[in-house]
């Protein structure tokens, strides 16, 4: 039985942002069309769509619906490392994922609620919708370059007036140690899922996420909060994006209510400039790096999310991975120091091998 103060705490949590929620107006179904305008135009130019709210109904994962998916077993007992490892510039993998299809669906902020939110690009997975959970997910079909891969990770969609620009080819989504000690680090626990970003946040908001690392670029353009207005119209050039995800977990849960409690960002070691993971959220799990690319240049006044302007980006990751193929690729890769591609393989340190066969597979 879940303690009755969790359950306050949900409640309580969910009236405030029901409350912030109804601050931007009346949000509409994604599935009905606004005097003929597309529904995810439509949302992206009034700036609605989806806040980062509360659950409120029940799902598979979570029958009660209050908003709180318990891990089991839970992580405890374990204290956030403040140990400084052996000099190692790099410490990620590779997973590249490319798009399998767009639908106004999200089954962490809405679960079950089919056409409930602003469209979203989804990669990985081919058959995430409002009704995934961990089971539906787990051993799927993906488009990841590693079939043991079956997570699901989504965006806002992008779009150029009412044309939707897709991002073409596999995405690079990094996999990295978001701590000093990056030996601490271990897999994420199956069925973990979490929001980075906020739809509703300010563009002072998004620069100063802590997710933030050069925001949206194109040609020599760089750091900028909202998409630019202009982009080189050369064939090399492409609009582009990097956000990290919170990499320390509270050990308990697998979702809370606001999709974020039970994940944060490592702090800084005090006296130090070394990173580390806060006691609250003690375990260290691989840092998540969307870098995405789309097809998209010259005159950007018409480029756009479906979420609103470029700083609502935001995205969502569910972990649907193979336990023991991402537990070989965080050994040999992340705790291991080295720089690996999406096979585990490191060009500048071939003598370590790689974790992956030619088929991404386990050997």
């Amino acid at each position: 039985m879940r303690l009755t103060s969790q359950r306050l705490t949900g409640l309580l949590l969910g009236s405030a942002l029901a409350a912030g929620a109804l601050g931007f107006g009346t949000m509409a179904r994604a599935s009905d069309p606004q005097d003929g305008v597309p529904p995810a135009v439509a949302a992206a130019v009034s700036h609605v769509g989806h806040p980062t709210a509360a659950s409120t109904q029940a799902s598979g994962d979570d029958p009660d619906g209050d908003g709180y998916v318990p891990a089991n077993p839970p992580v405890t007992g374990v204290t956030p490392s403040t140990a400084t490892p052996p000099p190692a510039y790099h410490h990620e993998f590779q997973a590249g994922c490319s798009v399998t299809h767009t639908a106004p669906d999200d089954p962490i902020v809405y679960p079950g609620q089919f056409g409930r939110s602003h469209d979203h690009t989804f990669m990985g997975n081919t058959s995430t919708d409002a009704a995934s959970t961990t089971g539906s997910l787990y051993g799927g079909a993906t488009t990841c370059k590693a079939p043991a891969d079956a997570s699901a990770y989504w965006m806002p969609s992008l779009y150029r007036g009412d044309q939707k620009i897709l991002p073409v080819g596999p995405q690079v989504i990094y996999y990295k140690a978001g701590v000093t000690d990056y030996r601490s680090v271990r897999p994420f626990p199956k069925g973990l899922r979490f929001v980075v970003g906020n739809p509703m946040q300010t563009a002072q908001e998004f620069r100063a996420h802590k997710g933030f690392v050069e925001g949206w670029e194109c040609g020599d353009s760089f750091f900028n909060t909202d998409i630019p207005a202009h982009c080189p119209s050369r064939p090399d050039v492409q609009l582009n994006l990097r956000m990290q995800a919170p990499s320390c977990w509270n050990g308990l849960h697998l979702d809370t209510p606001d999709h974020q409690s039970h994940m944060a960002y490592p702090v800084v070691k005090p006296g130090t400039n070394d990173n580390m993971c806060p006691a609250s959220h003690p375990v260290a799990l691989p840092m998540i790096e969307f870098k995405m690319a789309w097809p998209v240049n010259g005159d950007m006044s018409q480029v756009r999310l479906a979420s609103g302007r470029g700083y609502s980006f935001h995205y969502d990751f569910f972990n649907a991975w193979e336990e023991r193929t991402l537990k070989a690729l965080v050994d040999h890769c992340i705790n291991g120091g080295l720089q690996c591609d999406t096979r585990g393989f490191d060009l500048y340190r071939p003598e370590r091998g790689a974790v992956l066969n030619a088929d991404h597979r386990l050997p």
